[in-house]
């Protein structure tokens, strides 16, 4: 599943489709579309370098991220 952001255009809204993707199904402009409007929840996974950084970090400085957030 792609996922897209609703941008107002004048009255109406238009959600953009990404290049790769359009490519892909071979689509050209101007061709029609069938489409299943839902909101979608967008989740976010670090890989797994990144993420293992990240859990070094919080455990030597846990206690300054928690200030930071509160302030």
């Amino acid at each position: 599943m792609i996922t897209g952001r609703v941008r107002k255009m004048g009255n109406s809204y238009v959600v953009t489709i990404p290049r790769e993707e359009m490519e892909r199904l071979n689509m050209a402009d101007g061709d029609p579309v069938g489409m299943e409007i839902r909101k979608a929840t967008v989740s976010y996974e670090l890989p797994p370098e990144l993420d293992a950084a990240f859990k070094r970090s919080w455990e030597a400085h846990r206690e300054t991220y928690r200030y930071l957030a509160e302030h």
